[in-house]
């Protein structure tokens, strides 16, 4: 189970996330606790703030794909993987262990 960190992410969103993802721990900004992966909504935050707040840490970003300049502004910044929210959606599973294959 690895604890995962939404940056941005509205409550709808976070409910998908969470059924897709039942196995996983879900917290927000306001927690306490250390994540082993970030999910970040790119239209809704600093992609380069988060990249440097978050530098220990693996970053999964995603933003509709007419929207080509979150996704540069998330490559640029250093973002682990980033992705159209459909292909989140798609792939959330494999995308996770991807980026957090210890847990």
């Amino acid at each position: 189970m690895a604890t995962i960190l939404l940056c941005g992410v509205d409550l709808f969103f976070r409910g998908k996330l969470e059924a897709l993802l039942p196995e996983h721990h879900f917290i927000t900004v306001e927690s306490a606790e250390t994540p082993d992966l970030v999910i970040v909504d790119i239209a809704r935050v600093d992609a380069e703030e988060v990249a440097d707040t978050y530098a220990d840490v693996p970053i999964l970003g995603y933003t509709n794909h007419t929207d080509t300049a979150g996704l540069r502004a998330a490559h640029a910044a250093g973002f682990d993987q980033v992705v159209a929210k459909s292909a989140l959606v798609e792939r959330a599973r494999e995308l996770v262990e991807e980026l957090t294959p210890s847990n």
